[in-house]
């Protein structure tokens, strides 16, 4: 493949980033998730612990299958007719939420949750078959670079999203956009109509901005891979891996760190704009300019990682950014409207906002940078004859447990009837996931020691 070939694709793999990004930060974490705890449950308890349970639901389901369908891929070839479907997945639920109207039914609720969980299994099963073709995009020592660089890339694609959404569609108490405007379209402000419009704008932005990858990431010919009883093939040597990771401590150890600080990194992503919306009253434009502020910071150190990833290996990066995120959560509940760090504050005071803005700008830095050191780790851990596969175990022990970061916010939620005490069990999670890193080897097993 001659240089201009090779560029190309590493462009059009980093284009599949910035096209699947808005699903996090306009659906996950900044626009719809606050969106619905404040206006289409209830009450922003009840919409925090619905919310919960329904993303441990779609995780479990996204654990299930991971694996398989990873092992399938191995030995039948064609990722990106996979893709392809996972796609349409995303699409599809993504649009489902434009009928998420204000004050819901139970059956809309259920409906609109359904459509979400759609949505996330389709963006999860996708990041899986994109992940597993880094390993051929460059050399291992580019590996960390090009991770990076693409995250951060992802990271522009989400804040881009997340101006237009702010500037021109989603509207504030009052009716009007961030500039000040209607909604456009013709949307109908009061039904709430410009912030619904962010699930067909998220299907829209991602159908366009995907087209790159399929057109410059290509497979090589696999006519090998083709034959017949591949299916049954990948799956008894899916089960030969599963009942060999014993014999690979270092891969058994990071697959089992990675799924309780990945866990915990989701679930700060997934309830910090429900927590801003519930526990300090910030409205969908307050909140939006808070993750256009956290994708920019994010932005900056996702390339700055990358690069300490190429140099110093991603083992590193992963414990400098662990740390900072425990920091941030012991902040977080330790804030409110009332007090910061558990001092209290004067009433009306903006410290509380400043804080959390703070809190913001880490969360992007360190959540970033660690989600693209973690995949250049797993590249060192797998089997690179069977990378799809590797990548398949890298989301199974994302997802395996991924009900529990969701689940216990849930549950502490609703027995302690504060938002603010619901987020405590993500340090627990952190300190595990810190804990297990001692046994990864930095380098992969039988090579340098970490």
């Amino acid at each position: 493949m001659d240089a201009t070939a090779a560029r190309r694709r590493i462009w059009g793999w980093w284009w599949f980033d910035w096209a699947n990004q808005p699903y996090n930060t306009l659906l996950l974490t900044f626009i719809f998730a606050p969106y619905f705890a404040a206006s289409v449950a209830p009450d922003p308890v009840t919409g925090q612990a619905v919310w919960g349970w329904a993303l441990a639901i779609s995780g479990v389901l996204i654990a299930l299958a991971a694996p398989v369908l990873g092992a399938i891929a191995d030995n039948t070839g064609h990722k990106r007719r996979w893709i392809v479907l996972w796609s349409a997945l995303y699409m599809a639920g993504s649009w489902a939420l434009w009928w998420a109207v204000p004050d819901a039914t139970e059956l809309q609720i259920l409906f609109v949750l359904v459509g979400f969980c759609i949505g996330l299994v389709g963006l999860e099963y996708g990041i899986i078959f994109t992940n597993s073709i880094l390993p051929s995009l460059g050399p291992r020592e580019d590996l960390g670079r090009i991770s990076g660089s693409g995250w951060a890339f992802g990271y522009i694609g989400g804040l881009a999203a997340l101006a237009v959404m702010l500037a021109l569609l989603a509207e504030n108490d009052d009716g009007v956009t961030l500039i000040g405007i209607a909604p456009m379209f013709g949307l109908d402000a009061e039904a709430r109509e410009g912030t619904r419009a962010v699930g067909p704008f998220t299907a829209l932005w991602y159908a366009v901005f995907v087209i790159p990858f399929f057109l410059w990431v290509k497979e090589p010919p696999t006519p090998q891979k083709t034959r017949k009883g591949a299916v049954r093939k990948a799956l008894t040597e899916l089960g030969e891996t599963l009942r060999g990771l014993p014999r690979h401590p270092s891969l058994l150890a990071y697959l089992g760190s990675s799924m309780l600080y990945r866990d915990a990194l989701n679930g700060i992503y997934t309830f910090g704009g429900i927590y801003a919306a519930g526990v300090l009253g910030w409205s969908i434009i307050q909140i939006g300019v808070f993750g256009i502020m956290a994708a920019a910071v994010g932005a900056v150190f996702c390339w700055l990682g990358g690069k300490a990833d190429s140099r110093f290996g991603p083992k590193p990066v992963i414990v400098v950014c662990i740390l900072a995120l425990i920091v941030v959560c012991a902040v977080i509940v330790s804030t409110d409207r009332t007090m910061v760090l558990f001092l209290p504050v004067a009433e009306g005071s903006a410290l509380p906002d400043i804080t959390f803005f703070v809190c913001g700008g880490l969360i992007g830095a360190g959540g970033g940078a660690l989600q693209a050191a973690s995949r250049t780790m797993m590249v060192r851990q797998g089997n690179p004859e069977r990378m799809t596969e590797a990548f398949g175990l890298y989301a199974l022990s994302g997802k395996v447990l991924s009900f529990v970061a969701p689940g216990l916010i849930a549950l502490a939620t609703t027995l302690t009837e504060s938002q603010r005490l619901g987020v405590t069990p993500l340090i627990g999670l952190f300190l595990i996931g810190l804990f297990l890193l001692w046994w990864v080897d930095a380098e992969g097993e039988g090579k340098a020691g970490a």
